[in-house]
């Protein structure tokens, strides 16, 4: 059967995209289009997904100004050597393509952001942690059970994904690294037992399913009723996709959603949906009040690993601080919980747009923490996340802070590059305390 060309293939062979810095190509393609290479000189992002190319040519190198490039769901069973042929490649998505190798002169020196979620992936080389830009490393879903040792030098990682592969044990240079904040390793051998979660079982016929609110990757959010004990209840319903995510699987969401319990800072559950008519899996959760809104959007291709604010936002400093200490207190009701967010971000941050009032969300990124003192330290990568936070609200303060000077000294303590020092979570919620207007005070 002849496939046709896509309408952008059509017009890059006919030469109308001449100058061009992104091409996203999509349909069938029999091969690596060689009118690319008439783009040498300006195309800077290339997106291949879904193509059903099994290889890339050899003569990548000459894309010289190419910096970012997706190949997500083709069929390469190795990561093509070309790529590390590229100067300017510093972002490589090869998500769900039957990865099994990944040479080590596949990686090119500039790489910053490299996605290999979903594959076959065994064993990665040790030039892995010889590329010094190296911030965001996606490999969830894989069969890997060590890590390069050369990753300890890897002094710019910030984003660790591990989820869902072969782990027994986590190295223990992998908590000491300076920059490290956001990690997730659910689903490996290593995984303790949760805490038995004190919620409901709630049958699917006691539902009545409104609109949709949102969709993520591991699942949609309903407004929804629900009826018991002849009252009805406005609630949220999240239905899982049952599908790898560049996270991890949305089983251990579930599970650790249900050992956070509940917290006035948490979007926590309410109750376990059972007797789905598909078989689906879902979760009961509090409504988020109408006007609430995310802090800001998830990091882009140019961020890598920050959030982005919309440039108008400007917060009352009171606002900004209730903000912060919210989200601390939350973060240190799930470290007295044994669940690791993971995924601390303004991104994940629901407030309510004036007053500062926020919660927590999403738990695609959540651990177990092993218990007691074997935690800590991942405790204090999390810190650094929420140091993070702290940074970017202060920066968007319509005017300085009382208190600014220990604000940004607790800001420096979560980011100090000595692990072991910065402040538990439980420590920070008590130096924010004070600071908050009297009447704005909540238990930590």
């Amino acid at each position: 059967m002849t496939v046709s060309p896509s309408p952008t293939l059509h017009a890059l062979r006919r030469g109308d995209l001449a100058g061009t810095s992104e091409l996203r190509l999509g349909g069938e393609l029999t091969e690596f289009p060689p009118e690319i290479f008439g783009l040498a000189e300006t195309l800077e992002v290339l997106d291949l997904s879904g193509c059903g190319l099994t290889r890339l040519p050899d003569e990548l190198g000459r894309l010289k100004r190419l910096r970012v490039l997706f190949c997500s769901g083709n069929r390469f069973e190795r990561l093509p050597p070309a790529l590390g042929d590229c100067p300017a490649l510093s972002q490589v998505g090869f998500r769900a393509t039957g990865l099994r190798e990944v040479p080590a002169e596949a990686l090119p020196p500039s790489l910053r952001w490299l996605t290999l979620t979903d594959n076959r992936i065994e064993d990665l080389p040790d030039a892995l942690g010889r590329r010094p830009q190296l911030q965001k490393l996606m490999l969830a879903g894989n069969r890997l059970r060590t890590l390069p040792s050369s990753l300890e030098d890897a002094q710019n990682l910030e984003l660790l994904r591990l989820s869902a592969n072969w782990f027994e044990t986590m190295p223990a240079w992998l908590g000491t690294l300076p920059r490290l904040a956001w990690i997730a390793w659910a689903g490996n051998a290593l995984d303790g037992e949760a805490a038995p979660a004190p919620v409901p079982r709630v049958p699917w016929d006691a539902l009545d399913l409104g609109p949709c609110l949102g969709e993520g990757a591991s699942g949609r959010i309903f407004r929804a009723s629900w009826r018991r004990a002849g009252e009805t209840q406005q609630v949220a319903v999240k239905l899982f996709k049952g599908r790898m995510t560049s996270d991890g699987l949305p089983e251990r969401e579930m599970e650790a959603c249900l050992a956070a319990g509940r917290h006035p800072h948490l979007t926590g559950a309410l109750g376990r949906i059972e007797g789905h008519p598909d078989g689906a899996q879902g979760l009961l959760m509090p409504l988020i009040p109408d006007g609430w809104r995310v802090l800001a959007g998830p990091p882009s291709l140019k961020s890598c690993s920050r959030d982005v604010y919309a440039p108008d936002l400007a917060l009352a400093p009171q606002v900004a601080l209730r903000i912060a200490a919210g989200v601390a207190r939350a973060a240190a009701h799930l470290h007295d919980r044994d669940v690791l967010h993971g995924d601390l971000y303004a991104h994940n941050t629901l407030w309510d747009g004036h007053a500062g009032e926020a919660v927590l969300s999403d738990f695609g990124a959540a651990s177990l923490l092993p218990r007691g003192e074997a935690g800590a330290p991942w405790q204090r990568v999390e810190a650094r996340a929420w140091g993070v936070l702290l940074g970017e609200l202060l920066d968007r303060c319509a005017e300085e802070p009382p208190g600014i000077a220990a604000l940004r000294a607790l800001e420096r303590a979560c980011d100090q590059t000595d692990v072991r020092a910065r402040p538990s979570m439980a420590e920070v919620v008590g130096i924010l305390t004070p600071l908050l207007s009297p009447e704005r005070h909540a238990p930590a």
